[in-house]
């Protein structure tokens, strides 16, 4: 069964669907649920809502400085962005308020859902050790929001808000990016690229099957972008005069493996849903057009 990999508009039409209570399968079934839903977020930089701001960690991996944030909010949020991030467009459509940090001090009702990414972020505990917050312990931190949730709601109608509620992904790149950055030759072997990318998507899918286990049945995910063309990348190996196409393999790696994994979870796992976004693309032709895009 092949799951169509959505451009960026239907991707995001599908997520407002999913808030709105109204979703599609592969098979095109259709179904309705009443009430508005939460929104819960995880993953790295392109998510972060501010998290970062309250961490003890290096200015590289915060963004609560100028020129953050200029272009919407006039000041810096801690968001990695001169505006608003993908899940603020998300919640604005969706007639949502915009999905604050977990960490911001005076959140205490997540009925709405919160935000857990972190800057630098990666699924794996030792991308950027002490300094992020990485999957795990977003889940962790999601843990503690369900437990809030059924203690004030009882479990009935937590049960419908977790189960109704959109789980949102955006998370790999730093977990290839840190340790390239270390040594620019650790990706040339086709077995580390296998063995470390079944170790990334491994310890996504642990992630999402414990997440499900609480209730979760509807999840949105990107995919990694061409990382061998990003500028950071190509600054570190200048003598290939452009994109590092060794290392943008390790992302298609990446994207075929997750495609894989989302597949057989929908397969295995009763009720679930997501949807896919092809981020690898839509950042490609971006890059490789900007001015059709009004850049």
């Amino acid at each position: 069964m092949e799951r169509a990999i959505f451009p960026e508009y239907l991707w995001a039409f599908s997520t407002l669907l999913f808030l709105a209570g109204i979703a599609s399968s592969c098979s095109d079934r259709y179904w309705l649920l009443q009430k508005p839903v939460a929104f819960f977020i995880f993953g790295d930089s392109i998510f972060d809502a501010g998290n970062n701001n309250y961490i003890n960690t290096s200015p590289r991996f915060q963004a609560n400085y100028w020129p953050y944030g200029e272009s919407f909010f006039n000041t810096s949020t801690g968001r990695a962005t001169n505006g608003r991030t993908i899940p603020d467009f998300i919640s604005d459509y969706a007639k949502l308020p915009l999905i604050p940090p977990y960490l911001q001090p005076d959140i205490h009702d997540y009925v709405y859902g919160v935000n857990f990414a972190s800057i630098g972020a990666g699924t794996l505990v030792e991308t950027h050790p002490g300094l992020v917050i990485d999957l795990k312990t977003q889940l962790s931190n999601f843990y503690k929001v369900e437990k809030q949730l059924r203690d004030k709601l009882g479990c009935e109608e937590a049960n419908t808000l977790l189960s109704t509620a959109v789980y949102l992904f955006s998370v790999g790149g730093n977990d290839y990016f840190a340790p390239f950055q270390k040594n620019t030759s650790f990706f040339e072997s086709e077995y580390i690229q296998k063995e470390y990318t079944s170790m990334v998507i491994g310890t996504l899918t642990n992630v999402i099957q414990e997440i499900y286990k609480l209730g979760a049945r509807k999840f949105g995910f990107m995919n990694l972008t061409p990382i061998g063309c990003l500028p950071l990348v190509k600054a570190l190996k200048r003598e290939t005069g452009g994109c590092v196409q060794g290392f943008t393999e390790v992302a298609k790696i990446h994207n075929r493996a997750l495609s894989e994994s989302l597949q057989k979870l929908e397969s295995n796992l009763q009720d679930f849903k997501y949807s896919l976004h092809d981020f690898f693309t839509s950042f490609g032709e971006r890059s490789e057009n900007p001015s059709k895009y009004g850049n």
